[in-house]
């Protein structure tokens, strides 16, 4: 059974930073590549953040020199550091794991950001 167990979102004022975290099970953690993707209403979904499993990362600009992968293959977790955060990154932030051939993703539940203005 796959699960993807995401944690850290929450209320921040602008300016300010959230760390989330994504744990995984059930599959071959350092064998996958992992991101991040978000949705607000109104809006489309987005790519914020991958990593992949050598560790290579990448960003848009919307989030770049702002938000931070990374992953913790010991402990099956990817986080994704957000800094200096604005109202328009609030949404809801999806966790992904891409299985390894078939580019399979497995999803968390979401976790909700909202920034304060």
């Amino acid at each position: 059974q796959v699960q993807l167990v995401e944690s850290g979102g929450g209320l921040v004022q602008a300016g300010g930073s959230l760390r989330l975290s994504c744990a995984a099970s059930g599959i071959i953690f350092s064998s996958h590549a992992m991101g991040w993707y978000r949705q607000a209403p109104g809006k489309q979904r987005e790519l914020v953040a991958r990593i992949t499993r050598g560790g290579s990362t990448a960003f848009p600009d919307s989030v770049k020199d702002r938000f931070t992968i990374s992953r913790d293959n010991a402990k099956n977790t990817v986080y994704l550091q957000m800094n200096s955060l604005k109202p328009d990154d609030t949404a809801v932030y999806y966790c992904f794991s891409e299985t390894p051939g078939t580019m399979y993703k497995y999803w968390g539940q979401g976790t909700q950001v909202t920034v304060s203005s």
